[in-house]
């Protein structure tokens, strides 16, 4: 199941790829709390010189032991894969974000001079003398076209779109 969700998490990582990984991490938590007194246990019962364990038994008890000990080592590695996929999570929605905010910047730093132009000229004055231009509306809009072109062909070239 960890592999699995490794998989989904680097080809589309979603809220319920977080949801999934919390509930492992928890899973993960509740087994090495499991786990973890067992392997006191089974040290125990290898130790002691009882009646009841034999010494061909005490054989099969450092097997147990040992597997324990390899339970644990391996709950503690999927808990440190999780981990870094939580982290992994983190940092894509991250990156998205900042993707998306580029994009946002890049087009908000392109209306800003045409906000600008066009609230000088929505000004209701008497004396602006390109009001009396033949062309001065087409001057306007060519200029502010040209502006506009100009930064998209700049954000271009410095490969910030």
């Amino acid at each position: 199941r960890v592999e699995l969700l490794e998989e989904a998490l680097i080809s589309d990582p979603g809220p319920e790829t977080l949801h999934l990984i919390h509930d492992l991490k928890r899973e993960m938590i509740y087994l090495r709390k499991s786990v973890w007194p067992l392997r006191e246990v089974v040290s125990s019962m290898q130790r002691r010189d009882s009646v009841l364990i034999r010494e061909s038994t005490g054989y099969y008890l450092r097997d147990v032991y040992d597997h324990t000990i390899q339970v644990i080592d391996t709950i503690e590695t999927f808990r440190d894969m999780l981990s870094g996929m939580l982290d992994i999570y983190l940092s894509s929605i991250s990156n998205r974000t900042n993707a998306v905010m580029k994009v946002l910047t890049v087009i908000a730093t392109i209306f800003i001079p045409l906000t600008w132009i066009v609230g000088v000229y929505g000004m209701n004055f008497k004396h602006m003398p390109e009001l009396e231009w033949q062309y001065g509306y087409l001057l306007v809009w060519l200029a502010m076209l040209a502006i506009a072109v100009g930064m998209v062909v700049y954000f271009k070239l410095k490969k910030w779109w």
